[in-house]
């Protein structure tokens, strides 16, 4: 378990017992996905990882392209998102020595149940997306950069179509904020699977699109430069890297449930 520093009056002195005041510095800081934390997935697996190994986890929730941001300045020690191409330009660029797959889930398009643009009888997310455009339903952009946000922009890009005009709306919002002003506005929105599963606020919305292979949603472990960054906790952070992609890390992974439902799915090579 956990180590859990005596404070007395000695610390004042800056005196220590048997190394204790050192367990303040048994955590590391994560930066990753507003969907990984609000899913609940940390809630469940972080401790199995604590009492293992006796390192904390402090997670820094914010979309993908905040959570690069963050690792880029020195200021997280571990990166778990899910954007395989930003990941791999990551380690390209030397802000990262590794990065490993580490589970999936996928997207999904919600939006009113009258469904005005059609798209529950369409046979792909090109041809959904396409009729979303077409027919000027609104539709809630997160905005933000984020995984969800690039992984959006990517599949207009491939229906071909340049969202623009009043039926769009780019809101700078995170996943559950964006998916209140859609519910609030009767639109179109993109989400990740686990996000729409844990959202407590659904009102007319409804699941319309899934199962494209298109809407793959992966997520990957990225080990940060030592050279890049010397002060950050390195040895602690490649711990909590190879426990992800273990069996131990792989099998809590797979039992985390919501409602019943696997959330994210482990594919560790």
């Amino acid at each position: 378990m956990k180590k859990i520093a005596v404070v007395t009056s000695l610390s004042l002195l800056s005196l220590t017992w048997g190394g204790l005041a050192l367990a303040d510095d048994d955590y590391i800081t994560l930066a990753s996905t507003t969907s990984t934390e609000n899913s609940g997935l940390f809630d469940a697996i972080i401790p199995q990882f604590t009492d293992k190994t006796d390192i904390d986890v402090r997670v820094v929730a914010v979309g993908t392209g905040q959570a690069f941001e963050t690792a880029r300045r020195g200021d997280a020690d571990s990166l778990l998102v899910h954007d395989t191409a930003g990941e791999e330009q990551f380690v390209a660029d030397g802000y990262a020595t590794e990065r490993l797959d580490v589970m999936y889930n996928d997207f999904v398009i919600v939006g009113p149940s009258d469904d005005p643009a059609g798209i529950s009888n369409s046979d792909t997310v090109n041809e959904a997306f396409s009729s979303i455009a077409e027919s000027e339903s609104p539709f809630a952009s997160r905005g933000d950069d984020s995984g969800t946000n690039r992984a959006e922009l990517r599949l207009w890009e491939d229906a071909g179509v340049t969202p623009q005009g009043e039926w769009y709306r780019e809101l700078g919002s995170g996943m559950g904020p964006t998916l209140n002003t859609a519910a609030g506005m009767h639109a179109y929105t993109l989400t990740d699977r686990a996000t729409w599963v844990a959202f407590d606020n659904p009102q007319d919305l409804t699941l319309l699109f899934e199962g494209d292979d298109a809407l793959f949603n992966q997520y990957g472990s990225l080990l940060l430069s030592a050279e890049r960054h010397p002060h950050l906790k390195h040895d602690l952070a490649a711990q909590w890297h190879e426990w992800l992609v273990s069996e131990e890390g792989q099998q809590a992974i797979a039992d985390y449930r919501l409602n019943g439902q696997q959330l994210f799915f482990p594919n560790a090579q």
